[in-house]
């Protein structure tokens, strides 16, 4: 691939750049981009990524009763009427649906960086499939690993998730050469604390790890630590009521 990058916030995504055919992975390890691998690896059909409760419930408005879930949290607390995004909870009712997410940070960072040629969710379950999908489609592209962080805020997790996948890459066969400064940076924290023990730790000190910790939600950081746990790829596509996440591993495209 031409050169792999890392966007440290999505406030500091060139929409413009962007289009201008690059490949973007989005990265809100806790919580959207692990809820949406968990919830097509569980059977959801697709997720639509929207900016708010209130695009939320204008998206359900285009599908049929029984075919979707809507699923969102706003600042850390659950949207009125809609599921919590937790991965173990998602599980419970999501095989055969269509779940419309709304999050403060992941949602909101998807939606602002689809002027990319492709647009990927990455997470630590999913970082070695998709990092092995993209050396395979996308080997003379432009990536961009986008961390989401919150509210304007850089993020321990997203940093680490994103290292994780340039881990991912290197071992795939693309070079160190092609890595801008902060690519490396997030590829040297990642070789710092890759060990199960260590990265449990980094998800635990970050700001939202904490939160998560005080809200009972430990077997969802658990279960998100999976590094390489699971093979979706889910990819941002155009369909005919808008664009939906789908599990790529699942169909055929023409990249």
């Amino acid at each position: 691939m031409r050169s792999v990058h890392v966007v440290l916030r999505k406030e500091d995504i060139d929409e413009v750049a962007l289009g201008n055919g690059k490949v973007a992975v989005v990265f809100d390890i806790l919580l959207a981009t692990s809820a949406i691998t968990a919830a097509l690896s569980f059977g959801a059909v697709s997720v639509i990524p929207a900016r708010s409760a209130q695009e939320a419930k204008a998206q359900a408005n285009l599908l049929a009763n029984g075919n979707y879930e809507l699923v969102g949290e706003y600042e850390g607390n659950t949207i009125d009427g809609f599921y919590p995004p937790f991965p173990l909870f998602l599980q419970t009712f999501c095989l055969g649906k269509t779940l419309i997410l709304s999050t403060t940070n992941g949602t909101a960072a998807i939606r602002k960086a689809m002027n990319a040629g492709h647009l990927y969710a990455g997470s630590l379950l999913n970082g070695r499939a998709l990092a092995e999908h993209i050396c395979r489609h996308h080997s003379s592209e432009t990536i961009v690993a986008i961390c989401a962080g919150s509210s304007g805020r850089f993020c321990l997790e997203d940093f680490y998730g994103a290292g994780y996948f340039i881990s991912c890459l290197l071992q795939c066969g693309a070079s160190e050469r092609g890595l801008s400064d902060a690519a490396m940076a997030a590829l040297l924290f990642y070789e710092k604390y890759h060990t199960e023990s260590d990265g449990k730790t980094v998800l635990a000190s970050s700001r939202t790890g904490r939160w998560m910790l005080a809200h009972g939600l430990a077997a969802d950081m658990d279960y998100i630590h999976r590094q390489g746990a699971l093979s979706v790829i889910p990819v941002l596509q155009k369909t005919a009521s808008g664009w939906e996440i789908r599990d790529a591993a699942k169909q055929t495209f023409s990249f």
